[in-house]
């Protein structure tokens, strides 16, 4: 999902974002105090790209491993204590996880798909006049 918001963004791209990645400062100064500028600019814009959608990536892969390895974990300390009423009591809790999971799932989805809307207008706006 994460690849297909890069691609979405990419694609839907317009003039005036590509020229803000080629050009970050705009004309705002002349050209000699903007080449160093420049050197410093650039790659954090080329970057700034791929970020976007790699910090949406971890932000879904560590919730969904969060939740999974809670959930493992209360249920494993029914091994451990090789108890039935540790089992019981964590079977119970494991499934109170798993509604806060998919809770956490739901949020995490609306984050992402807010997220990438943001990107798709960044995108596509037009330069303000």
């Amino acid at each position: 999902m994460a690849c297909l918001t890069l691609v979405v963004t990419l694609m839907s791209g317009r003039k005036t974002y590509w020229l803000h990645i080629a050009d970050p400062l705009g004309k705002s100064m002349p050209w000699a105090g903007k080449a160093l500028l420049y050197v410093v600019l650039w790659p954090v814009e080329i970057i700034g790209i791929f970020t976007k959608p790699f910090s949406l990536m971890v932000r879904l892969f560590a919730n969904i491993t969060a939740g999974h390895i809670l959930i493992l974990s209360i249920l494993s300390l029914a091994f451990i204590f090789k108890s039935w009423v540790v089992g019981v009591v964590g079977a119970a809790f494991a499934m109170a996880m798993n509604l806060l999971e998919l809770f956490v799932a739901i949020l995490q989805a609306y984050v992402f798909t807010m997220l990438s809307a943001l990107y798709f207008g960044q995108a596509v706006e037009e330069a303000h006049h």
